[in-house]
């Protein structure tokens, strides 16, 4: 039985990630949200374009106002308006000044721009009652990046802040990385999707819910192959279809020891390298990774908290990771005050769920309301936060620091 450390180790060690060559695509800008960038982005624009005003203001010369006060004001000529995308059509000489607003072009001759407050106008005169700065409030052409350099890097999630320095850079489209697909099955007799009746006995699948919601909100693709029964025949037909059109299987149930859990024999049968079939944690110790060529597949428990924590702690990572992203991808560890009292038997490494709050600033933990076995799917809802107890540690007293894993 692998420990959660070399399990992940493991895992993430087998993955090749999207290929920027073979596995990109070309998506219109407004499509591009949560896109991984495939290639960095150059520009042939600087940025700003031109000089222009960062304020409300006068251009001026700062020689004509290095020594205005108030009891002593630089009085100038106005001598045009220049309001944004106008191009300005006057040299400033000694002595004058421009009407300027923010984003607008600064004319020739004109170095510095005097913000509004700091002015009165009358008529065709601005009177300047206190010196600026050499050069203030202009921003300089390709100040804030010159032409020709690295813009984006390749391997970054795009958001606003991207998008909108790509339309910027008037990028209608953007090439980015394929998603991954992800295949995902639920296996066992017991099993019945949610608009069918149940029967003593019977469980609705909620895994395969659970588990394409997480996978689309990773921007990965998904493939629902239902529910597959305890049968080693119809489980590796359904494998070997799945490895042949997905970047990763995701199955749940079969990987225990009982005597219709086929999934291991049948991935051996079928080629693949069987990397681990335990991992010491809790929940979510019956946890099988494999390899095939060009497939990662996880058997997950078939316990709904436990295959949703198993996927929260490998899984996760590894669609992001595979999906081309550069970094980032990994858990989201926090050391936390915990408000609860958590208890272990310190053989296996315990994940509880629950909240996080910010009070004051500070992040602390609440144990989820109600009993916190692996089989409580109930108390899973509104948790974002998972306390994870390192082996050996059987109690974390209300008040102490645990290591929170942010879901």
């Amino acid at each position: 039985m692998l420990s959660v450390r070399d399990a992940e180790a493991t895992i993430l060690n087998s993955i090749q990630p999207l290929n920027n060559q073979q596995d990109i695509e070309f998506v219109d800008l407004l499509m591009a949200n949560n896109r991984i960038l495939a290639t960095p982005v150059t520009s042939s624009l600087d940025f700003p374009h031109w000089d222009n005003s960062a304020m409300d203001g006068y251009a001026v010369r700062y020689a004509d106002v290095q020594q205005a006060r108030a009891d002593k004001p630089a009085i100038l000529e106005v001598v045009e308006e220049i309001p944004a995308g106008y191009q300005p059509q006057v040299t400033i000489k000694p002595g004058q000044a421009a009407r300027i607003f923010t984003g607008a072009v600064m004319p020739a001759g004109a170095d510095t721009v005097v913000m509004q407050e700091k002015t009165h106008r009358q008529d065709n005169r601005v009177f300047v009652f206190l010196a600026p700065q050499p050069q203030e409030f202009v921003r300089h052409k390709g100040d804030f990046y010159q032409a020709g350099g690295e813009l984006l890097p390749a391997g970054i999630s795009l958001t606003a802040s991207e998008i909108a320095v790509l339309a910027a850079a008037q990028r209608e489209q953007v090439c980015v990385f394929r998603r991954p697909r992800v295949a995902i099955f639920s296996s066992g007799n017991e099993l019945v999707m949610p608009e069918e009746m149940l029967t003593t006995g019977q469980i609705a699948d909620s895994n395969q819910y659970a588990l394409a919601t997480l996978v689309r909100e990773l921007g990965a693709e998904v493939l629902l192959l239902g529910i597959i029964k305890d049968d080693p025949i119809a489980l590796s037909e359904i494998i070997d279809y799945a490895i042949a059109n997905s970047d990763v299987v995701l199955s749940t149930g079969g990987v225990s020891v009982g005597d219709y859990d086929y999934i291991s024999k049948i991935l051996a049968s079928l080629g693949a390298k069987v990397h681990f079939r335990a991992v010491q944690m809790r929940p979510g110790k019956p946890l099988t990774f494999a390899t095939f060529p060009n497939s990662l597949y996880f058997g997950l428990p078939g316990n709904p908290v436990s295959a949703l924590v198993t996927c929260w702690r490998f899984v996760q990572p590894v669609i992001k990771k595979l999906a081309g992203l550069s970094q980032g991808w990994e858990g989201k560890f926090l050391k936390v005050r915990s408000q609860s009292e958590l208890q272990s038997h310190g053989k296996m490494e315990t994940y509880i769920h629950g909240k996080l709050h910010l009070v004051n600033g500070v992040y602390q933990f609440h144990k989820a309301e109600g009993n916190d076995s692996s089989g409580n799917l109930i108390n899973l809802a509104q948790t974002n936060a998972l306390a994870v107890l390192p082996v050996g540690k059987t109690l974390v007293s209300a008040g102490e620091e645990v290591l929170v894993l942010k879901l």
